[in-house]
Formats: C-alpha cells, sequence, structure tokens
C-alpha cells in the first residue's frame, strides 16, 4: 500500500507571497521596477487589501522587494537578496527550564497568526476588559493605567522603549478587569504580536510620529472613561483605538 505524504495548510498570504515571488524570479517583473498598485495586485488576485499587505510584507522580510511609504513597492536585485523567502525564525534552543520549547512554541503561534487576525483578536477581548476595568478597577489598578500612559512620549517618533510602554498600559488595563483568564489572553496576544516579523515590519513602515501622537490620543480617552467609571465610554474609546490601528496599518503604500 503506498504512503501518503502529510500536507499542510497554507495560508492564504503565503500562497500570494510565493505567487508573486514566482513571478519575480521568472523575471516578470525586474530589479527596481515597481510593483502595480496594492489596490491592483488585490483585484487582480481576488483577495481583501490586507491579506495583500502581509504578503508583500512577507516578500520584504525575504528580500524580494523594498517597500517605500510614499513611493511604491520595488523590486530587489536577486543579487542583494541576504535570505530566502520566509516568515519562519529559527527556533530557540531548549533550555534547563524548558524555556526553549516554549518560545518555539510561540514562536510557531506568531508565524500562524497573521498580523491582522492579531488586531481582529485584540478587538474581541480588549474593548471588554476596559468596559470592566472601568467598572471594577482598584484605585491602585487604575493609578497603574494612568502612569503606563504618562510614560509615552507624544513629542518624538516612537522608539524601542515607547512600544514598552505601549504594551504596559494595554496590560494595566486587563489587569484591572478582574478576570484573570481574559489578562492572560491580552499577556499571550501581546506576545504572539512581538514574536511576529510581519507585525514588527507593519508597524516599522506605518507607526510614525504623527501615528504615535494619535495612538496616545486616543489612550487619553480610555483613560478618561476608565477613571469616570463609565463602562459605555471605555468600551467605545478601546474599540476606536484598535479600529484606528488597523487603518493606519492599512493605509496606501503610495503617497
Amino acid at each position: 500500500m503506498s504512503s501518503l505524504q502529510a500536507v499542510s495548510a497554507q495560508r492564504l498570504y503565503r500562497l500570494i507571497a510565493d505567487q508573486i515571488a514566482s513571478k519575480i524570479s521568472a523575471g516578470e517583473f525586474a530589479p527596481g521596477e515597481r510593483l502595480p498598485a496594492e489596490r491592483e495586485l488585490a483585484e487582480q488576485l481576488n483577495v481583501a487589501r490586507s491579506t495583500l499587505r502581509e504578503a508583500l510584507i512577507a516578500l520584504e522580510i525575504g528580500g524580494y522587494i523594498e517597500v517605500r511609504v510614499g513611493s511604491g513597492v520595488f523590486v530587489v536585485d536577486p543579487r542583494d537578496r541576504s535570505m530566502p523567502m520566509s516568515t519562519d525564525s529559527r527556533p530557540a534552543d531548549e533550555g534547563a527550564d524548558g524555556s526553549g520549547a516554549a518560545n518555539a512554541a510561540l514562536l510557531a503561534a506568531a508565524r500562524e497568526a497573521s498580523p491582522f487576525e492579531l488586531l481582529e483578536t485584540r478587538m474581541l477581548i480588549e474593548p471588554e476588559c476596559a468596559a470592566l476595568a472601568a467598572q471594577q478597577g482598584s484605585k491602585e489598578q487604575i493609578a497603574a493605567i494612568e502612569e503606563a500612559h504618562r510614560q509615552m512620549n507624544p513629542d518624538q517618533s516612537p522608539e524601542a522603549s515607547d512600544f514598552a510602554h505601549d504594551r504596559a498600559f494595554h496590560q494595566a488595563i486587563a489587569a484591572a478587569c478582574g478576570n484573570a483568564a481574559l489578562a492572560s489572553m491580552v499577556t499571550h496576544v501581546w506576545d504572539l504580536c512581538e514574536a511576529s516579523p510581519l507585525y514588527k515590519r507593519l508597524d516599522k513602515h506605518f507607526v510614525d510620529a504623527p501615528a504615535w501622537r494619535a495612538a496616545i490620543g486616543e489612550h487619553e480617552r480610555i483613560v478618561s472613561a476608565i477613571v469616570a467609571r463609565d463602562p459605555i465610554r471605555a468600551r467605545h474609546a478601546m474599540s476606536f483605538h484598535l479600529l484606528a490601528i488597523v487603518s493606519r496599518l492599512s493605509e496606501d503604500i503610495t503617497a
């Protein structure tokens, strides 16, 4: 009896990336050539703009293209390609405490969850955390939310420390919701975001100083609602903030 090989299900954005990479390798797009606009490519491929955006970021990580926000997407000379096209990261070696296996599992999960799926998950969880924090957060927990918000500097482009403060702000809200399971889910989703090469590259391209200031203003409205013990306003403010993030990460690459 012949044996059958296991088939791995590929994510749609990876299939799209492989298709475009094949065309680049076949010379259908020359080095230095600008690819068609995202809207046109999405229509040709019959996929959502968000899926195409994820495919393009995967291609950039693989060294096939260069994304120039404000100008477009350009094919990279294969001689300048530093690595094969992959969104994978090498798993860490397993330590005596098993942390390597845990890190490898996290990286594997981060590769499976696309950036916009991670944001969709946050939109399902974090607005309710904000509402619960407004209802149930202690004075000390709300003070921690306010302090995390104060740590973010709106007067400059975001740096690595600012993203750490951003995470601390959202986790402080989750910690104040009174539900340990929800708080743990928020932590896990943020871990996945930080472990995702695609998510980090999207941030690099689209979270500039104006976007950072907008996010801090949105945080201000969330804090105000929680301090006022207004769960409805807190839920709406968090939903608005996360939808605004999706919008900023979906902005046209060309000016």
